[in-house]
């Protein structure tokens, strides 16, 4: 793509099912760091949907394929209503994460949901979309892909730390990004909050008035998954045979089980950062006042939480980074960070 300014639409759903982010991102080519996101929204999922996505991982073969043509065409339809309220006209390609399903690379398995073809025909434009396949299919995690998004756009923090479903965290050393899942983070704190009807903890409030359960947190701490060198990265299906099992044998109450959960979360990310760093935090557990303060008690270190529209859209901004990249062949997938064979421009396009 031989343009100086490349328009591009981004679109992430996220393993905490909060709903589809949609960002409309201009790019400058001479210096990506130069990007402006134009317009961004979320689009909460109905509760039909959210059930949809949750149970699949139960699905056969043939419902995951009539899902990933369903769900799609959901997306284009959502896709065709963001550019038609923003008045969008100029667009050179949409970037389209899907929705994973499943994902054990250790078994050479990682699935996203929602094709790529069927959002091209819906919104007739180039599509770019299957991020992690190429990836896991070359020995690597098939994640975190957001890294390398870190390295060209947030170069001046010494971290780059989301808190999402799960914690990622990126950073440099010996001059190789390095980057891996910490621990889950909203995907267990939501099903506590939603236990006592809140649809989250809102700023960390139910969890600060909880009591700690100390050894539950120290049974947690015991985790394999902790004792792993990188790279490495977690799904739904460890937090379901790993995470909700522990906490469920506990009877005590929701808030004890949040209060428990959060510190933990916090004991997890202070074991990666090193005292004094920068630390750029982003995803919806930046909102989180008792988790960022319960980190920075930890650890002494500078938390940077940037403006809204970077907490919530970072990951959807870097998928239309990641489109750009594929598009012109470039490296958008680290070996040092997925554990790859090698470096690779990873991605399928489609063009209506």
């Amino acid at each position: 793509m031989n343009k100086k300014e490349v328009f591009s639409i981004g679109v992430m759903s996220g393993t905490s099912l909060d709903g589809v982010d949609l960002v409309y991102v201009k790019f400058e080519k001479d210096n990506y760091s130069d990007f402006e996101i134009l317009h961004a929204t979320t689009i909460p999922y109905s509760l039909e949907w959210k059930q949809f996505l949750q149970n699949a991982i139960h699905s056969s073969e043939k419902e995951l394929e009539d899902l990933d043509i369903v769900y799609g065409k959901y997306l284009g339809g959502i896709i065709n209503n963001f550019i038609s309220n923003f008045k969008i006209e100029n667009i050179d390609f949409i970037a389209s994460h899907g929705h994973t399903i499943l994902h054990q690379p250790e078994k050479g398995i990682t699935l996203q949901v929602g094709s790529g073809k069927e959002i091209s025909k819906i919104t007739k434009q180039k599509v770019v979309y299957d991020f992690r396949t190429q990836d896991v299919k070359l020995g690597g995690q098939g994640a975190p892909l957001v890294p390398i998004g870190d390295e060209l756009l947030f170069s001046e923090y010494d971290y780059c730390l989301n808190l999402g479903g799960f914690a990622n965290i990126s950073y440099k050393q010996d001059d190789k990004r390095i980057a891996f899942d910490i621990c889950p983070v909203n995907i267990v704190l939501n099903k506590y909050a939603q236990q006592l009807g809140f649809d989250y903890d809102d700023k960390g409030k139910i969890a600060s008035n909880g009591t700690f359960l100390m050894q539950l947190e120290a049974d947690l701490r015991m985790l394999e998954f902790y004792k792993e060198k990188p790279p490495k990265s977690l799904g739904l299906e460890w937090v379901q045979k790993e995470i909700f099992p522990r906490l469920e044998s506990s009877t005590r109450k929701p808030e004890d089980l949040l209060r428990t959960f959060t510190d933990h979360i916090a004991w997890a990310i202070t074991k990666v950062i090193t005292k004094d760093a920068k630390v750029l935090v982003t995803g919806g557990g930046a909102f989180n006042e008792y988790l960022i303060s319960k980190i920075k008690q930890m650890k002494k270190a500078e938390l940077i939480v940037p403006s809204k529209q970077i907490i919530n859209f970072k990951e959807a901004l870097i998928f239309a980074f990641l489109g750009l990249l594929k598009i012109d062949n470039q490296v958008n997938c680290l070996k040092s960070v997925t554990g790859a064979e090698k470096d690779h421009s990873s991605g399928v396009i489609f063009t209506p």
